[in-house]
């Protein structure tokens, strides 16, 4: 799946969670167009016509195009009149029969990667707490953009074979280990998740002996952590639990490879083919 279509994904949920905590008829949105000024409404929800699907709207354009410009929240409570905007998409917006609008943007690393819409079909003011849920779904997206930005990051440098002679191959390649496993469980689109294992799988050498040791993958999770010398307050953090909980995935880890310490479990877990 490329990165538009997992955005695309995304913006397609946040639209469902926006109409579901909002109450709002109609909701739509759409990603800003890599190296152009300008966002393309891709994603529509509870609406009528398709007279917006497909619309690419301008920085400083419209009340999206203003959203984009701004990089904040903007509203209008009557969209064909209103004199906060320009009225360059009048024509789609009223064959949809919308009147009130709010677009709010999701901004990734100081940059407007897209922009969620919620409408009324009646003139009347959006107040904060619509507004506020509106916000909420752009933070969900951008999130998971960031998310997915990062596991691709990694998996690419993963994917980099280190230079010749560089000693610093393997901890290198732990690294990534240990990052597209602490990664993978936060990835909500299934074909980078898949991706992102496959990986992990490629790192790892073939087994010295078939050794038969079977770990849970949350277990396997904390040991790649502690193999690239991660503390078990920074392997939590990764990880998204508790220090509580990598203990006991650790003890648990031990038990199932005969190891007594940290540095056994990890040594035996290699030997085993599950960590590079």
């Amino acid at each position: 799946m490329t990165v538009d279509a997992a955005g695309a994904v995304e913006i397609r949920r946040a639209l469902v969670r926006l109409r579901r905590t909002t109450g709002l008829p109609v909701a739509f949105g759409g990603l800003v167009e890599a190296g152009r000024p300008r966002m393309r409404i891709s994603e529509l929800s509870g609406t009528a016509t398709t007279s917006l699907l497909a619309l690419a709207v301008t920085s400083g354009n419209g009340l999206g195009g203003k959203t984009v410009a701004l990089a904040r929240p903007c509203a209008v409570a009557d969209y064909s009149v209103s004199r906060q905007i320009s009225h360059e998409y009048d024509a789609a917006v009223a064959a949809e029969g919308l009147r009130s609008v709010l677009a709010v943007p999701v901004v990734v690393r100081r940059r407007v990667r897209g922009v969620l819409y919620g409408a009324l079909r009646d003139a009347r003011p959006l107040g904060d707490r619509t507004m506020a849920a509106a916000v909420d779904a752009a933070r969900d997206v951008e999130q998971a953009l960031v998310v997915g930005d990062e596991a691709r990051d990694v998996l690419a440098a993963a994917r980099a074979e280190p230079p010749p002679g560089d000693s610093s191959g393997w901890e290198q390649v732990r690294e990534a280990h240990a990052a597209l496993r602490a990664l993978a469980p936060r990835i909500t689109d299934p074909a980078l998740r898949t991706e992102l294992l496959d990986a992990c799988a490629l790192l790892t050498p073939a087994p010295a002996s078939p050794a038969g040791v079977a770990l849970a993958p949350r277990e396997l999770d904390v040991l790649a952590c502690v193999a690239a010398g991660a503390t078990n307050a920074v392997a939590a953090a990764r990880l998204g639990v508790s220090a509580e909980t990598v203990k006991a995935y650790l003890r648990s880890a031990m038990r199932k490879l005969c190891a007594r310490t940290r540095g056994e479990a990890v040594a035996a877990a290699r030997r085993a083919g599950l960590l590079p």
